[in-house]
């Protein structure tokens, strides 16, 4: 509420008057970022994890779309043919994709988690998230599926704006693979070696004009059936071995690092070990999309779980995933807990 201070009227006769409390200069910032602490916190912490482990997703990319004799094969035709920047081919689209994807997944995410639970105290006399902030507590269905339904809902929620940064990164990391690669249709090499070394808003701009506007949500379903699902895995994975560290550890887990870390790490593996082969359809059906024109129907890679080559790159993809988590886990809950110790 605005102050109240007493003036003298000319008439000598005391009157009270309200004056709006002054707020310094760093104030309205601090304000703005304990409010959005989760956003700020996401964003910050995305752009550390994604410049670390970049090189990393490269080389998974670059497996599951061509034939290496294992990772450091791949690690050193890539270094002899591209050098260093072949490792960082296409790191611009995920640093602005990422950042943006992850900030709003979540948002999307606190707000869902928070929803589902209160439905499930509502209609099933059960709430998850009191349960998890209960001393003493271990995971269990409840707990599991309050988080798995809202990390889904997440994901399907930022599909539809992460296709075309991951199509666009995707195309810039294979580049040169798909030039260099002799296709018996000299229309299809023709629109290969179109893409060769260019930048992230030439490939956007190069898928528009091969395929239109739709094409940079080429193989959209399959992206979405696979953030739905990995998302989910990914925060039911991360909240139940958090939880589950809170209470074996009898520690605060947000304030344990290792725990964090652990509770990162693990998430990250999990759930690419689980929807691994569909990313890899979606993969390869994107890389041959690229070579079609606008119109022409591109056969969809059947998916097959347990099969061997579908599951190409898939160690580097986990000890990538784990890196990144980890990292970015562990800058996430440490960003947050300094801005929520910033004074109100």
């Amino acid at each position: 509420m605005p102050a109240e201070s007493d003036i003298q009227h000319v008439t000598g006769v005391s009157i009270r008057t309200r004056t709006m409390p002054q707020f310094s200069g760093s104030e309205k910032p601090r304000r703005w970022i304990k409010r959005y602490r989760t956003e700020v916190a996401a964003s910050a912490a995305s752009v550390l994890s994604t410049v670390t482990a970049f090189p990393l997703d490269s080389v998974k990319t670059r497996m599951q779309t061509y034939p290496y004799n294992g990772a450091l094969h791949c690690v050193r035709m890539t270094h002899r043919l591209e050098g260093i920047h072949g490792f960082f081919r296409g790191v611009t689209a995920p640093l602005a994709s990422v950042t943006l994807v992850r900030t709003i997944s979540f948002s999307i995410y606190q707000r869902s988690k928070h929803d589902y639970s209160n439905w499930m105290k509502k209609h099933m006399g059960f709430c998850p998230l009191e349960h998890v902030n209960a001393a003493g507590t271990y995971p269990n269905l409840g707990t599991i599926a309050c988080f798995g339904a809202a990390g889904a809902t997440a994901g399907s929620c930022i599909t539809f704006i992460a296709c075309p940064f991951e199509l666009t990164k995707l195309s810039a990391q294979v580049s040169v693979l798909m030039a260099n690669q002799k296709n018996a249709d000299p229309k299809k090499q023709a629109i290969a070696m179109s893409y060769h070394n260019k930048g992230t808003f030439k490939t956007l701009a190069n898928i528009v004009k091969h395929r239109g506007y739709s094409g940079m949500y080429t193989g959209l379903n399959l992206h979405l059936l696979r953030d739905t699902l990995g998302t989910g895995i990914y925060f039911a994975t991360y909240e139940s071995s958090k939880h589950f560290l809170t209470t074996f550890l009898g520690k605060d887990a947000h304030k344990n690092p290792i725990a964090v870390l652990a509770a990162g790490g693990l998430c990250g593996i999990v759930s690419w070990a689980l929807i691994y082969p569909i990313d890899s359809v979606k993969s390869i059906y994107q890389r041959n999309a690229l070579m079609y024109s606008k119109g022409q129907k591109v056969p969809i890679p059947k998916i097959q779980f347990f099969r061997r080559d579908m599951y190409r790159g898939l160690g580097v993809s986990m000890g990538r995933s784990a890196a990144v988590n980890a990292v970015f886990f562990s800058a996430f809950e440490f960003l947050k807990k300094k801005i929520n110790a910033l004074q109100d």
